[in-house]
């Protein structure tokens, strides 16, 4: 088995789910059981999201590259064999941070497109912060897929964004932010004729439920963590 250096922090209530999900998805691949006492290897570093995200605004993706690449040689210096960040927002800069790397990086809008693939889409919908819809980082890379990638309007964004931070950051989860996400979901669905609705920000699965929405959801945490313990595993 691989060791795994997980970046964290960005945000915590994601990191949580990273941790319980690759746990769970570790155990049933592996056919182990909770009682077994059987872990997959693992140490997380924990960043300041404050941090990232004040870099974010400022647009300073040089420093805000450094903030993971640092973060990723503490972890290889804590023996990880590779890594993975447990945000999408920071894959704006993936291609740099891959680049000056010590260790192999999985990256989270690579295996939601493979998914894509797989399920025969053609044409989504992306959601996550500001900043990642604003980036071409999901279109380039769907792109290569033969995946049209659509962001909503500049209004939306910045709806779905203010719900994002500071509240589903923070783990809560209102019913009338739920129905303004769900509404933008399938006017922006409906209008463009999307396939599928892609989960581009790790916390949107804690308003975003499976049966919310007549339509497939890529939950972009799921696909990632799959493919950390398909890693693992060797």
């Amino acid at each position: 088995m691989k060791k795994l250096g997980l970046v964290g922090g960005v945000g915590p209530e994601s990191t949580l789910v990273y941790y319980k999900r690759i746990n769970d998805e570790y155990r049933q691949r592996a056919e182990k059981t909770a009682i077994s006492g059987d872990n997959p290897p693992m140490v997380i570093d924990s960043l300041n999201l404050a941090d990232a995200y004040n870099l974010s605004v400022r647009e300073d993706w040089g420093n805000f590259a450094e903030l993971f690449i640092r973060s990723i040689r503490t972890l290889h210096g804590a023996g990880a064999e590779f890594a993975a960040i447990s945000a999408n927002t920071a894959h704006i800069v993936y291609d740099e941070i891959q680049a000056k790397s010590p260790i192999p990086v999985i990256g989270i809008i690579d295996e939601a497109c493979k998914f894509m693939k797989a399920k025969g889409c053609e044409k989504v919908v992306v959601f996550g912060t500001w900043f990642t819809m604003v980036s071409d980082m999901y279109p380039k890379a769907c792109a290569k897929y033969g995946i049209q990638a659509i962001m909503p309007s500049e209004e939306d964004r910045h709806r779905i964004h203010n719900i994002i931070f500071p509240n589903l950051e923070a783990g809560i989860v209102l019913e009338e932010d739920k129905k303004t996400m769900l509404e933008i979901a399938e006017r922006t669905l409906e209008s463009h004729q999307a396939d599928a609705l892609v989960l581009g920000c790790t916390e949107l699965q804690l308003i975003i439920k499976e049966n919310d929405l007549d339509t497939l959801l890529i939950d972009t945490t799921e696909t990632h963590i799959e493919a950390i313990v398909r890693e693992i595993l060797g």
